[in-house]
């Protein structure tokens, strides 16, 4: 449930922060005061498409917060801010977010920081809200597959993603299928490519580490005059008269001799020494390294020329010499496959019809599962028109198989309704006028309330198009929702002001030449008066202000006899 919801800088909002309670509450005020700019606000907090438009002018950023109670029977949200890492031990949810001037976005949850997809995936989960942009949708056949998708989540979310793996499985073998069987001259001239590049790394025969080798030696002769200079000098150092080696000998020596006279100086004489046989060893082997050292110009040209080699290999087929290998070895099975390409289409193929088969089985299963809750779903929308006067009115799900499969199986959906009696259904889309689709949209909100697990559904002018008794109907059935979900709603029917539990009066005001949006609860008279405006216009007249009095009362006998 939507507790508090506080704006700074968006649109014609400076600053504005509104606390909710359970029930029904109803937004009115004079058209463009600022009601409908409220529910966008609500639609960009939980996600919706940002722009830096929506930012007040004369302000770098607006920023949005809302505080969530989190309902105990919602455990697809808390699976979700579990598995994201966010903490609602307290039951709140907190969402907020910022969007600069810049177009940058900042959302949190919880006050960890989230990504937009994350925002919108936890606001579809506390939120539903339904515009005037649902009308559009609803006379979009595409949209009714969606809707019948919705209304039998439960069963249906399983099957459905087992489906979409499956299905992506199969046209992946499809394209696997198609590129390997494109046209032969471009499979010739592929194979005779990779051929010539398996020739050319196998004749540079080559050996993983072996550059790194070659730069060593290289780095040696390069260097053959240095290293012929600092080993000669190391060994004069060492043997020259005197050197060090005569002098650590003597060292050793006169320390033997104190040894003799006291063990004190014993370890002492013991490090000495086994430096100064260290030392010896030292010398043998940078005499052996002299001997052993010689300048090949012949060497150092080869070597130069293979790191060449390696390095023009590089470029054509990896950063390192393993790369070359691992790319190598992936051509060797390329060849392999081009050079029995009829086997390897063969595999391919049969490796498409079996993903084509399973892909088909899951569609079936989704198919039955859809009709099964068709009959369900053309019930109770028939009921819920009953209760806003559309009971003459048939509804029907119609289903088309389509000739290929998509990603949500191999079923169309089109919804079906006739509103005069002996008339046949025809497509919604075709027949619907605006106060029927309406009433329609409404009964599926309706529905959908009880399915879903949101405990707060917002209505953005759902009642267009309607007057009299189907107002009447509306109102009450609006309310209805609101029993067992928390409802906004911005209405021009005074019937469902009426009915509403709570009640904000939004104006317009102009301070300092510059505009801004006002809301204010109001109850008692206040409320009388805005009905009775409502129903009367700019001037609330005696009979007007009865009028009013006289709904809130049936209002409330209304809800009395429901409660």
């Amino acid at each position: 449930m939507l507790q508090e919801l506080t704006i700074h800088n968006f649109a014609i909002i400076e600053s504005l922060s509104l606390s909710f309670e359970e029930g029904m509450t109803v937004l009115t005020g004079e058209t463009g005061a600022g009601k409908s700019i409220i529910i966008d606000a609500l639609g960009l907090l939980v996600g919706g498409r940002g722009s830096s438009q929506f930012i007040r002018h004369g302000e770098d950023k607006l920023s949005l917060e809302g505080l969530f109670h989190l309902p105990s029977e919602n455990r697809p949200l808390e699976d979700l801010l579990s598995e994201s890492g966010i903490d609602f031990s307290d039951g709140m949810v907190v969402l907020e977010r910022t969007v600069f001037k810049s177009g940058k976005n900042v959302c949190r949850v919880n006050g960890k920081l989230v990504t937009t997809g994350l925002l919108r995936d936890v606001g579809a989960k506390l939120l539903d809200i339904h515009t005037q942009h649902e009308h559009q949708e609803l006379m979009q056949d595409e949209f009714h597959l969606s809707l019948l998708d919705r209304f039998a989540s439960q069963t249906l979310s399983k099957p459905i993603q087992a489906y979409k793996a499956t299905f992506a499985n199969y046209k992946q073998a499809e394209r696997e299928f198609h590129h390997f069987t494109q046209n032969e001259r471009e499979l010739a001239q592929r194979l005779d490519m990779l051929r010539f590049q398996e020739q050319e790394i196998t004749a540079a025969n080559l050996e993983s580490g072996e550059e790194e080798r070659l730069t060593e030696q290289k780095n040696r002769l390069v260097n053959f005059e240095k290293l012929s200079e600092s080993l000669s000098a190391a060994y004069n150092a060492l043997t020259g008269e005197p050197g060090g080696l005569t002098f650590t000998g003597e060292a050793m020596r006169e320390l033997e001799a104190a040894s003799s006279v006291t063990n004190e100086y014993r370890a002492l004489g013991e490090n000495v020494a086994s430096s100064f046989y260290q030392l010896e060893d030292a010398v043998s082997e940078i005499r052996q390294a002299l001997d052993q050292l010689e300048f090949q110009p012949d060497e150092l040209n080869e070597i130069e020329n293979r790191l060449a080699e390696l390095s023009q290999l590089k470029r054509k087929y990896g950063k390192t010499i393993d790369d070359i290998i691992r790319y190598y070895e992936e051509i060797q099975l390329e060849i392999d496959q081009l050079e029995n390409s009829e086997q390897s289409v063969g595999k391919l193929e049969e490796k498409v019809e079996e993903w084509k088969l399973k892909t088909k089985e899951q569609a079936e299963v989704l198919t039955e599962i859809r009709h099964k809750a068709a009959r369900k779903l053309e019930k109770q929308i028939k009921q819920e028109l009953n209760q806003l006067y559309m009971e003459k009115a048939i509804f029907e799900v119609h289903f088309v198989k389509m000739a290929e499969f998509q990603e949500t199986g191999q079923d169309e959906v089109i919804f079906y309704i006739s509103t005069n009696p002996g008339e046949p259904a025809k497509p919604l889309s075709k027949v619907a006028s605006g106060g029927e689709l309406s009433r329609m949209m409404l009964a599926l909100k309706t529905i959908f309330s009880r399915h879903q697990g949101i405990t707060s559904i917002i209505f953005d002018e759902v009642d267009t198009g309607v007057s009299g008794r189907v107002a009447q109907a509306i109102a009450e059935k609006i309310y209805a929702v609101s029993v067992g979900s928390q409802v906004l709603c911005i209405s021009h029917l005074p019937q469902v002001a009426a009915m509403a539990d709570h009640h904000f009066y939004i104006t317009k005001q102009v301070q300092n030449d510059r505009t801004n949006t006002r809301v204010e609860k109001i109850t008692g008279e206040e409320k009388v008066l805005e009905i009775g405006r409502m129903i009367a216009g700019t001037e609330v007249t005696k009979l007007a202000k009865q009028h009013a009095e006289e709904m809130i009362e049936q209002a409330n006998a209304i809800k009395k006899n429901n409660e």
